[in-house]
């Protein structure tokens, strides 16, 4: 699906090809059938006008009934072409249409949310360069040009096809009816449809041409309109998330300067693009006009006045040559639409493209900075890094971080800790496979699971359920389960909402705090219990009680995990009882990263007594009499 053609044929050749090709069948047959139908429709109207032509010329009752058969007869093939075949052939079009937009929706889903994580490396990590360069409005990429592609491909596959099948009908019946010609002797009958023939030869190129080069020009402005389209509404889409950070900065002023200057881009292209739509439904009506009023008439015109043909026969030949006309001139009448199918098809083979470039994402990296991290599994379940290098883009980059050799064993937690800025977050990232550059070997224990906790959390529209689930389906946990996870983690007063997308009209993401959020993380936690968990940040939105409780929970529930984990804290946490969370530190200093012992302060001696006063023999001296009391 990275070429146009490809694009276009996939469906044809998935494993849904008999769904594909019945219906393209079924399409075909109907529109055969509706251009066989035209020409029945173009006899039945020179009858007509026949009918009406001679009315005075016969009897008057036998005039009326023939014009009321003939009229009668016309209606009815016109109702069989637009009620019958062009109706059910709509229904069928549209059920292709839906059909083959699901399932390319389906195949581009599949390849940006695999294994690959390819959503990840072209949203989160896209180069400045061309080659790696992530597509702009990948979301509109998928939902609109996807669906307007597949909608005017079908509009144009069976235009085209109707072009086909009218032409070889209208032929057939000119030819049936053609008569000689003055001049043209030599041709013998063949002569009226000869001239046909030679005028749409002359007629329909000269104006295909002067089509084309219109199109071409709507071609570039359409792209233009759905580049800047895609912008814009990728700004109002910011918005909603970024609500708040506008509002409490009083930014609206300079928010609203960003509407306005993405929204000039539209502006410009959609002047110029009207201006063009306007010169070519201009060509396009004259070029109409023409052809049905004036050059329909003039093929046959020969041999009716020269008597060969009757006014039936001219008319009806006249009708039949209009058709042909307009059904030779298919590719004028759709120019804006090929123009809008080819924008349509090149954002979407684009996007495909970046897909498949991002599969390999060593590959992918390699050309915009140094990559080679190999990631593999270790014996005895430990946790190893070794020459571990992390680097920023630019294959001349230097690395900012690095770990000579480190290996944490499981029940271990890790206390990552360092200045702002010396890449504590990064590091937890490359071990989890989420950073860009560098080098280095990762070990994970086998089969171990991982979790990655970070400190903005975004919620995606599904119930409460799943997003306490995640990342396995909901189904994998019995309601009992998550209802007793949330109630643990302090997210009770939400389990009459678990099956429900939205509370009292809401979304989850609008309904749930900062530290909400975080608990809700802390009950993917306490479900999956991960052998290898990555704590970044993921408490600071907790005050200090809630923190620590976040924490004995993860201690409690996952006993043999290992816990890597970056807070804002300068110094390890502890529970309760004093006791620290975490067993080692690994420190980053001067971008250098070692593990040594959290060692607890030796506890403080308790106070000398002080001499005795006065006072203190008094109260001594009255112990005696205290021990006689309780005696008694």
């Amino acid at each position: 699906m990275r070429t146009m053609r490809g694009l276009m044929l996939a469906w044809w050749k998935s494993p849904r090809w008999t769904e594909a090709w019945t219906l393209t069948t079924a399409a075909a047959l109907l529109t055969a059938a509706t251009s066989k139908c035209g020409v029945w429709v173009a006899e039945a109207a020179g009858e007509f006008i026949n009918a009406i032509v001679n009315f005075h010329s016969i009897d008057v009752v036998a005039a009326k009934e023939r014009l009321l058969w003939s009229a009668a007869v016309l209606v009815g093939l016109a109702a069989l072409k637009t009620c019958g075949f062009i109706g059910i052939r709509h229904f069928v079009l549209t059920t292709m249409h839906r059909k083959w937009r699901r399932w390319l929706d389906e195949e581009f889903n599949k390849a940006l949310l695999g294994d690959r994580r390819a959503y990840f490396h072209l949203m989160g990590l896209g180069g400045d360069d061309a080659s790696t360069a992530a597509p702009d409005n990948i979301d509109q990429r998928i939902q609109d040009a996807i669906k307007d592609m597949t909608g005017g491909a079908l509009g144009l596959a069976v235009g085209l096809l109707g072009v086909v099948t009218s032409v070889y009908f209208v032929g057939e019946k000119l030819m049936e009816s053609s008569t000689s010609v003055d001049g043209l002797e030599f041709l013998g009958n063949w002569g009226s449809v000869a001239l046909v023939f030679a005028v749409v030869a002359a007629y329909v190129p000269l104006n295909t041409f002067i089509a084309l080069r219109i199109g071409k020009v709507l071609e570039r402005l359409n792209v233009l309109m759905q580049n800047f389209e895609g912008n814009y509404r990728s700004e109002l889409s910011a918005l909603t998330r970024t609500s708040f950070q506008v509002a409490s900065s009083h930014g609206e002023a300079v928010q609203s300067k960003i509407h306005r200057d993405l929204y000039k881009t539209i502006d410009r292209t959609w002047h110029r693009k009207n201006r063009v739509d306007s010169a070519f439904l201009a060509f396009q009506g004259f070029y109409g006009y023409l052809t049905d009023k004036v050059v329909a008439y003039l093929p046959l015109l020969p041999s009716f006045m020269a008597g060969t043909s009757d006014f039936k026969s001219y008319v009806t030949g006249a009708e039949l040559t209009s058709d042909l006309i307009r059904n030779c001139s298919w590719l004028i009448d759709v120019m804006p639409q090929i123009a809008n199918l080819k924008a349509n098809a090149k954002r979407v083979t684009e996007l495909a493209v970046a897909i498949e470039g991002v599969q390999d994402n060593q590959e992918f990296y390699q050309a915009s900075g140094v990559r080679d991290f190999r990631y593999g599994r270790a014996k005895g379940g430990r946790l190893a890094v070794r020459r571990l290098e992390l680097m920023h883009r630019g294959h001349e980059a230097e690395p900012f971080l690095s770990a000579s050799a480190l290996q944490f064993r499981p029940g271990q937690w890790i206390f990552v800790k360092g200045p702002s800025g010396c890449g504590k977050s990064s590091m937890i990232k490359a071990l989890s496979g989420l950073w860009s550059h560098g080098r280095g070997q990762i070990l994970f224990p086998d089969d171990a699971s991982t979790l990655y906790a970070c400190q903005e959390i975004r919620l995606p529209q599904t119930t409460l359920k799943q997003l306490a689930t995640l990342p396995a389906d909901d189904s994998k946990f019995s309601d009992a389960e998550v209802e007793e996870i949330l109630q643990e983690v302090g997210l009770g007063d939400f389990v009459p909402a678990l099956g429900q997308t939205y509370h009292h009209g809401r979304r989850w993401e609008d309904v749930l705090s900062g530290g909400q959020k975080q608990r809700l993380v802390l009950a993917r936690i306490l479900l999956h219990r991960p052998d290898v968990l990555f704590l970044d940040e993921a408490t600071a939105a907790l005050d200090p009680e809630a923190r620590t409780h976040f924490l004995s929970l993860v201690k409690t529930c996952c006993p043999q995990a290992i816990v890597i984990s970056v807070m804002h804290e300068a110094s390890p946490p502890v529970d309760a009882n004093g006791k620290p969370f975490y067993d080692l530190i690994l420190e980053i200093q001067d971008g250098v990263a070692h593990v040594k012992p959290i060692v607890m302060p030796e506890p403080a001696p308790p106070p000398l007594a002080e001499p005795l006063d006065p006072a203190p023999v008094i109260a001594v001296a009255a112990v005696p009499r205290v021990r006689r009391l309780k005696a008694s």
